[in-house]
């Protein structure tokens, strides 16, 4: 395909980091923009200064510089509504309207989007006041899952092993540990199994699969510790197997995307299913209404097509003509490098060199909360910093491959767990069990 297609990618993490560069590397892509982008994306496309919350200001760009696609990285543009002015507009977007990415902004929209279509989830409650949710814990066996029912960056998940903590949890968010996203709250029964994550593109009524992973969401060494954005991730999830993928495609994805076409609100962008993988098959945790961070980092290492027109034929609903979205065989695992005091109040300013020997090792270093100082030193910026991401024949491989490239990296007020992957690691070398 030639060279035509002008894209504009929102969003300034690592995920979109791994966008920008898959999507540079896109045989039908001319021109890349991003806004408001990092260090790190700025040498994939051209950063312009966009506020993604000025609808109109994202239109007139896009009108003035012949803009193909634009493609939405975080849920909040979604909620907000950014893919619906566009889409009125004429532009095409990757990316859900507003009333289906209440997936993501809702968790009891879709838990009761779950018991309608007949989708296997958790039992569930929703409750807008704090008393009556205090009082339904008496009808949950410990430990029990309380939810913040909007977005929480990652964050508004509780498993209390404790009628204390279950009460705290809920005294928390009504008490505006959350701020609205706390303003009602989901309880759920708490589910047994190993947890994966499923990938699926859909233009609303063709659905193909993306791939699946793992992350780890705990900020220490052997899953412990507070719950973060996530603490790295490795694809494919090997648990998840074709035949459980057949699965998750018919019982769960699906049904999903019929049910939101049937109430007139149709789905299009990536969907990203969070399952357990239970005794009794799998089940839905929740979605996303978008990729993974940093979960887009390992798939967009795997995937090998034009990503540029592939999102660009979910945004005009041509996927029914495309074939299966072609992965390496490879394993790649990536690893976060987070700032001193994440997932509290990360310690910001520290200096960060040593990129490019990593990325000479084979490896790709993904930024999210970067900077540059005044006087162009790379700084974090954020909570998680950076993605060092690398491929390999095996988990085993992959994982060595990726701490290679972190010993290649100074970053003195960073800190990264070095047990990624360390469940399939396990499986790898003891295949027996």
């Amino acid at each position: 395909m030639p060279k035509s297609l002008a894209v504009l990618l929102l969003g300034s993490g690592g995920r979109e980091h791994a966008l920008a560069w898959k999507l540079a590397q896109s045989p039908s892509l001319a021109k890349l923009y991003a806004a408001p982008g990092n260090p790190g994306i700025a040498e994939e496309a051209e950063i312009v200064s966009l506020d993604v919350t000025d609808h109109g200001a994202v239109v007139t760009f896009c009108k003035l510089h012949a803009i193909d696609l634009v493609v939405i990285g975080p849920e909040a543009p979604l909620v907000d509504g950014l893919a619906d002015t566009l889409r009125r507009d004429g532009i095409a977007v990757f990316g859900p309207d507003k009333a289906p990415a209440q997936l993501e902004g809702s968790k009891g929209f879709t838990k009761d989007l779950c018991t309608k279509a007949g989708i296997p989830t958790a039992a569930y409650e929703r409750h807008h006041d704090r008393e009556a949710a205090l009082a339904a814990l008496e009808r949950f066996v410990l430990p029990v899952v309380v939810k913040a029912d909007g977005l929480a960056a990652g964050k508004g998940v509780v498993i209390a092993w404790s009628e204390a903590e279950a009460t705290d949890a809920i005294e928390h968010m009504f008490g505006g540990g959350f701020g609205a996203a706390g303003a009602e709250v989901v309880i759920e029964e708490y589910l047994n199994g190993e947890e994966a994550s499923f990938f699926a593109l859909t233009d609303g009524e063709t659905v193909l699969p993306f791939g699946s992973a793992q992350d780890h969401k705990r900020a220490h060494e052997g899953d412990i510790g507070p719950n973060t954005g996530g603490m790295g991730a490795y694809s494919p999830a090997r648990v998840l197997t074709p035949q459980l993928e057949a699965r998750v495609m018919q019982e769960i994805v699906r049904p999903t995307v019929k049910a939101l076409a049937d109430a007139g609100i149709p789905y299009s962008g990536v969907l990203y299913a969070g399952l357990m993988l239970t005794e009794e098959g799998p089940k839905l945790i929740e979605y996303n209404a978008r990729f993974g961070d940093p979960e887009a980092q390992v798939l967009m290492m795997r995937y090998e097509g034009d990503l540029a027109a592939l999102l660009l034929a979910v945004a005009e609903r041509r996927l029914a003509g495309i074939e299966l979205p072609p992965f390496s065989s490879d394993v790649a695992l990536t690893v976060v490098m987070a700032a001193e005091g994440y997932p509290g109040t990360p310690q910001t300013g520290g200096a960060i060199t040593g990129l490019a020997e990593a990325d000479a090792t084979g490896a790709k270093v993904f930024q999210a909360g970067t900077a540059r100082d005044p006087d162009g030193v790379l700084i974090a910026s954020g909570g998680r910093v950076l993605a060092v991401t690398a491929r390999g024949a095996s988990v085993v491989e992959a994982q060595r491959n990726a701490y290679a490239a972190i010993a290649a990296i100074d970053f003195p007020t960073g800190f990264y767990r070095r047990d990624i992957g360390w469940r399939e690691v396990a499986r790898e070398l003891n295949p027996a069990g």
